[in-house]
């Protein structure tokens, strides 16, 4: 599938888990799309191990218009620190509120919780964010990647490969719809 006239959005800041960025980064551009990290964060983002990536662009001033997809990678404080940031989590209820497909793995569901995009939807996280996800009125499963509508979840790095396909078909089938 090619996703040469797509675009999108990476959000995320220090404190990510590396191969949560990494590996969907890949599956998407080797598919052809175009990937963009946004941030909170101004010039560089960490990893918890290590890696470094630059921002494109910064979360206060993006616009899911001008993206056809959102990724959400993982990692404990990276998802706690954009769980608390007015931005992303507006920029985040965007792309929900547009219908556009969101992908999100381990700990970045949080940032959905917390932009009341879970409700009603079947998805996975990391298994300590089950209560969390449940009481934010998500159906909770053990799988290793849901998808439901537009929202692509997973749970883990060892999900990434069956993360990494379902993301590219989500991707593929959201059509292009920006602004």
């Amino acid at each position: 599938m090619s996703l040469d006239d797509r675009t999108v959005a990476f959000l995320l800041t220090d404190g990510f888990e590396d191969s949560e960025l990494t590996h969907p980064w890949a599956a998407l551009t080797d598919a052809g799309a175009r990937a963009s990290l946004v941030s909170p964060t101004d010039v560089t983002v960490v990893g918890k191990n290590g890696y470094e990536q630059n921002v494109d662009l910064p979360v206060a001033t993006a616009d899911a218009a001008d993206f056809d997809a959102l990724v959400l990678p993982g990692g404990v404080v990276n998802a706690d620190d954009l769980r608390m940031s007015q931005d992303a989590v507006r920029f985040v209820r965007e792309f929900v509120d547009a219908g556009k497909p969101v992908g999100v793995i381990c700990h970045g569901a949080w940032v959905l919780v917390e932009a009341d995009a879970v409700r009603g939807r079947r998805m996975t996280s990391y298994p300590s964010l089950r209560t969390d996800l449940t009481n934010a009125g998500a159906q909770w499963v053990d799988e290793q990647v849901v998808v439901d509508g537009p929202l692509v979840s997973s749970r883990t790095p060892d999900d990434l490969p069956a993360f990494g396909e379902a993301l590219v078909e989500a991707v593929g089938a959201g059509g292009t719809s920006r602004g």
